[in-house]
């Protein structure tokens, strides 16, 4: 969907002439009071459910969630997914055409915020002819805009669903995101951003913050079942595709340690062969400015900064029902930053429903097929269908 008209941007730029990717699944039924919409985490995308006619591997990010007969089931509800911008999937970003220069944007593409995305969220559910979402769901930095939702549009939501998020970021993982970035600017085929005009990628920048990431999304505990200390194969040994469980998160975990091995002499340890695959693979597909931008969304996203960092304050705006879930082994969006918001929310005398999961897989665990999370999730959206029915 196009836009002519500019979108004011929180940093105090605007863009225009801007596109957003989305798809939408299910039907909006005649009083539209069934739609809901699905905020992606850091490098997914619109493509959150079902798969593409005639391509391989194309699966949804989120497809365990949402589909006929699914917790998110769309036979009852309307979802909509939409890629956000700056983003390298689909909706305008660091490599398309700046409408002024007529030059590619590269490091020149505007500064945005979660608060930004979930007001370009909002223009393109007006032109849908939404005006109220049974819900908004996003875990990670979904669950950060499913939270700003219910702050900037209170009344244009019923329920808020937040999973594995945080009110802010940690100073650790602010750490984290800006050793990953330092990464890719000191890469020299990044060229100050505008790599795109040298014909180059900083390819080796993207892989080192690929691994970073994707330490910070598994728990120890996984690490050591899938990998423990065993030292690779000396031939490749490629062992057939794991699942979908980390495609939010660009990631395409095995089933087993041993599984895409490298035969090169200085990797020594399955882990290490593992990690670099995951950031091989990363670097084909992300574009690095992107992912710059969505760090630094993250790293910016603090909504009681306004009120002195006093979170109860902030969330006094809300009035939308909400449904938090935590993970018990995520120490990157561990469980005491979902209870922080429960707590705000309480004080605020907010309905809310809150449950922490106990499960090994650390951040990744809220895209997998946990029993006792996916009858969670589908009890909480069977109430919604009965509310939207009634």
């Amino acid at each position: 969907m196009h836009f002519a008209e500019p979108l004011p941007l929180q940093g105090g730029a605007s863009i225009r002439d801007y596109t957003l990717a989305y798809e939408t699944y299910g039907t909006l039924n005649a009083d539209r009071s069934n739609a809901v919409l699905v905020c992606h985490a850091l490098n997914a995308s619109h493509h959150v459910a079902g798969v593409y006619e005639g391509q391989a591997r194309s699966e949804g990010w989120w497809d365990n969630m949402i589909g006929p007969g699914k917790p998110v089931d769309t036979d009852r509800f309307f979802v909509i997914g939409i890629n956000n911008l700056g983003s390298c999937f689909g909706s305008t970003g660091p490599m398309h055409t700046h409408p002024d220069t007529g030059e590619v944007y590269g490091a020149d593409f505007p500064v945005v915020t979660v608060e930004d995305w979930v007001n370009a969220q909002a223009r393109l559910l007006d032109r849908l002819g939404v005006q109220q979402l049974a819900a908004v769901l996003g875990g990670s930095l979904g669950g950060m805009q499913a939270l700003s939702w219910a702050l900037q549009y209170p009344d244009r939501m019923r329920h808020a669903v937040v999973v594995a998020s945080a009110p802010n970021l940690t100073a650790e993982n602010i750490a984290f995101n800006e050793v990953a970035r330092r990464a890719i600017v000191t890469d020299p085929d990044f060229h100050g951003g505008h790599f795109y005009r040298h014909g180059t990628i900083p390819k080796r920048g993207l892989r080192i913050a690929r691994m970073i990431g994707h330490i910070t999304y598994l728990s120890d505990d996984v690490m050591n079942e899938k990998f423990g200390r065993q030292l690779r194969s000396r031939v490749l040994d490629r062992a057939a595709p794991g699942t979908a469980a980390s495609l939010a998160h660009g990631a395409e975990p095995v089933p087993g340690a041993g599984s895409y091995l490298y035969s090169t002499q200085d990797i020594e340890f399955q882990i290490e062969s593992y990690l670099r695959y995951q950031g091989d693979k990363f670097s084909d597909y992300f574009d690095a400015n992107t992912y710059l931008l969505i760090t630094r969304a993250l790293d910016y996203f603090d909504p009681a900064l306004a009120f002195g960092g006093n979170l109860t304050r902030a969330l006094a705006r809300a009035c939308a029902k909400f449904l938090l879930v935590s993970f018990t082994t995520d120490w990157r969006f561990s469980p005491a930053r979902s209870r922080e918001i429960v707590k705000a929310l309480l004080e605020n005398r907010r309905d809310v429903s809150y449950a922490e999961i106990d499960a090994p897989h650390g951040h990744d665990a809220f895209l997998l097929d946990d029993a006792r999370y996916m009858n969670l999730m589908r009890s909480y959206f069977d109430g919604i269908a009965r509310e939207s029915a009634a």
